[in-house]
């Protein structure tokens, strides 16, 4: 860094002008492959359809958000960085954070991709869950980074001893944790992630994404990154604020660790969006109405699973994964067939998808087309 650049000013910089400057198209030759769109299957954006596969909120932004979104577009044509401060800042704030701890960012992906190239490298392998979000794991690979894939343990969590044993044999720079952890929704406990910052390779970088924890009940881990501990914590709006299609998130650690992850990517955030997630944070009451909902249908959807004999892994996510008893793919193509459309299966777990939990009415469209397909 140089020498007359305060750590603030690099931030500043960074998040504002990395983009502008040229810095972002650090993908690799198979970053234009990844960035195409997923194809839309037929039907899904009819009125009708029952979207159940992105793990998004049926229920949309708060009220409050949306009126300050609305209220911000007359001054999109700017960039208004101050206003990007303010959001970190108010973050920062409210969780006792300094501000240079702060960035923020467009979701979660960019800073996901960011971090696979700032603490992995082909001399450092990046070690993931399986199955788990795999955004880290193909940007490494796209960089000929070694990824080391360590089962979950056989109640979801990730198995934090294995995944430091596997870290200390393949020197990794990077452990990357999801929690609670997408596609299956299962919990790592706070102090398995204790012992895994206490037992990993030194200088190696944990990163939590915590991109569903407002879900569960388990504590997060913005505080190890204010104690200094060699963590980035992500967090993101598209889950329970409801804010998917507007692109927001953050990414917190220490400054020096913030500093890496900054130069492999950010850029500008879209003003709308800063100004719904400066709403959302001043509405923390919301969260626990929309967990709450969000539990209530899960365990509810769950049980009538079960009480089909059809298993469903434990999760404290707006998603979960159920046994299918067959090939989840062609599940997942029948269902669609009927305008429900679920998530997809894992290599690893080929009988099992993810359903996003919806609505009260788009859950009981779910029940009525499964209990007609599993009868047929």
């Amino acid at each position: 860094m140089h020498p007359t650049l305060s750590r603030r000013g690099f931030l500043d910089l960074s998040a504002c002008s990395l983009a502008t400057a040229g810095l972002a198209p650090l993908l690799g030759a198979s970053g234009g492959a990844r960035a195409q769109m997923p194809p839309t299957p037929p039907g899904m954006n009819d009125p009708d359809a029952v979207l159940l596969n992105y793990n998004e909120n049926p229920l949309g932004p708060f009220p409050e958000a949306l009126r300050a979104a609305a209220d911000a577009l007359p001054r999109s044509n700017r960039y208004l960085f101050g206003l990007q401060r303010e959001f970190t800042g108010l973050f920062a704030e409210q969780n006792s954070l300094g501000e240079d701890h702060v960035a923020g960012y467009c979701g979660s992906g960019l800073a996901l991709d960011a971090a696979a190239l700032a603490f992995a490298s082909p001399r450092a392998a990046a070690v993931v869950a399986d199955p788990t979000f795999e955004s880290v794991a193909q940007m490494a690979d796209a960089h000929g980074t070694k990824v080391v894939r360590v089962p979950l343990r056989a109640d979801g969590a990730h198995d934090v001893k294995a995944m430091a044993a596997a870290a200390m044999e393949a020197k990794a720079g990077l452990i990357y944790l999801c929690n609670p952890n997408n596609p299956t929704g299962s919990i790592t406990p706070r102090a398995d992630i204790d012992w895994l910052l206490a037992n990993k390779p030194a200088g190696s970088v944990v990163l939590v994404d915590e991109a569903y924890i407002h879900y569960c009940d388990e504590p997060g881990t913005l505080d190890l990154a204010k104690a200094g501990a060699d963590i980035v914590v992500l967090r993101t709006f598209s889950k329970i604020y409801g804010m998917a299609g507007m692109r927001l998130g953050l990414a917190v650690a220490r400054p020096d660790l913030l500093e890496k992850l900054l130069l492999f990517g950010a850029g500008s955030l879209p003003v709308p969006a800063v100004a719904a997630g400066i709403a959302s944070l001043k509405h923390p009451e919301r969260l626990a109405e929309r967990k709450r909902a969000t539990t209530t249908i899960r365990t509810e959807t769950v049980a009538w699973l079960k009480s089909r004999d059809y298993q469903c892994l434990p999760s404290q996510a707006n998603c979960f994964m159920v046994d299918v008893k067959g090939d989840g793919r062609e599940f997942a193509r029948k269902m669609a067939a009927h305008k429900v459309f679920v998530g997809r299966s894992w290599p690893v777990l080929p009988r099992q998808v993810r359903i996003t939990v919806g609505t009260e009415a788009e859950m009981a469209k779910f029940r009525e087309v499964f209990a007609k397909m599993m009868a047929g």
